[in-house]
């Protein structure tokens, strides 16, 4: 009797840690960027105040108080940045900062990859992340999911003769760390899931398959 009243405890513990688990990520996700978001106010307003008149200085603590006003105006200040970044003026007033950034020796190595990446992560024109793919990983008889992320530079693909692709192989349960790859073009399969639906799948270590690619086991 002990034992079953055990294991029965032991089961609806695991079925109490499927319900909360995801809301708990999912909560602790979203918190842990809105304070990035408000701590980056934060900053500003601690620069700001430092210069500003002491009459000044209480009324703008307490707005600092306000919850998630922090959030709100960072986010509303990057889609202001964005509104200007694509006009003309703004434009030409990005390319003459990030020219005065190219010129002093660390921050130059830094912003130009860091802006390279982000680059090429979030144009529209790229592969970058746009195509989920099978290739033979870790040996020649086991396969894994991966990411097209490019194409071999010009030297590497002279060299390598044959098309090959740049591949991006996600860990699991972490899929923010992973292994990149230069592989045959001929032997990668393409998958016809999206990339957020491959990502699921890999997060959820192939447990959760996406909608409609269920496995039916007679």
């Amino acid at each position: 009797m002990l034992i079953d009243g055990i294991r029965n405890m032991k089961k609806y513990f695991l079925a109490g840690i499927l319900v909360w688990a995801p809301l708990a990520i999912t909560i602790w996700v979203i918190s842990s960027a809105m304070s990035v978001l408000d701590g980056v106010f934060g900053s500003m307003m601690a620069g700001i105040i430092t210069v500003l008149p002491s009459n000044l200085t209480q009324e703008l603590i307490h707005f600092r108080e306000i919850p998630f006003v922090g959030v709100l105006i960072v986010i509303a200040g990057i889609i202001l940045t964005g509104m200007f970044a694509i006009t003309f003026a703004g434009r030409w007033i990005l390319k003459m900062w990030e020219n005065i950034l190219q010129r002093i020796p660390i921050v130059r190595s830094i912003y130009s990859s860091v802006k390279q990446v982000s680059d090429t992560l979030l144009s529209s024109s790229g592969d970058a992340f746009k195509k989920a793919v099978l290739i033979r990983y870790p040996h020649e008889n086991s396969w894994a999911i991966a990411f097209q992320t490019g194409h071999p530079m010009k030297e590497v693909a002279e060299k390598l003769g044959t098309p090959h692709i740049h591949v991006f192989v996600p860990t699991t349960p972490n899929p923010t760390s992973g292994f990149f790859m230069i592989v045959p073009k001929d032997s990668v399969i393409e998958l016809s899931i999206s990339v957020e639906d491959a990502l699921k799948h890999i997060v959820s270590m192939g447990t959760v398959p996406p909608v409609g690619q269920e496995t039916k086991i007679n």
